[in-house]
């Protein structure tokens, strides 16, 4: 996989708009983006606007993850 940050919109701390990371696999293929905010992350797969993605809340996330210790 290839990351990229695509719109660096912070100083230090995120923001409601966050930081949007470009993901790309070995081939350079855009596979989708990762909006990363203060609240949430929100997968936008393909060319989806942010409005059409998939959000979760930090809380859910961190929880999804844990389960997968």
């Amino acid at each position: 996989m290839k990351v990229s940050v695509k719109d660096f919109a912070v100083t230090m701390k995120l923001k409601n708009k966050g930081i949007e990371l470009g993901v790309y696999n070995n081939n350079d293929k855009h596979l989708g983006d990762l909006v990363v905010t203060k609240t949430q992350l929100k997968w936008c797969r393909g060319k989806k606007p942010r409005r059409r993605g998939i959000s979760i809340k930090w809380e859910d996330f961190i929880k999804y993850m844990k389960s997968r210790e």
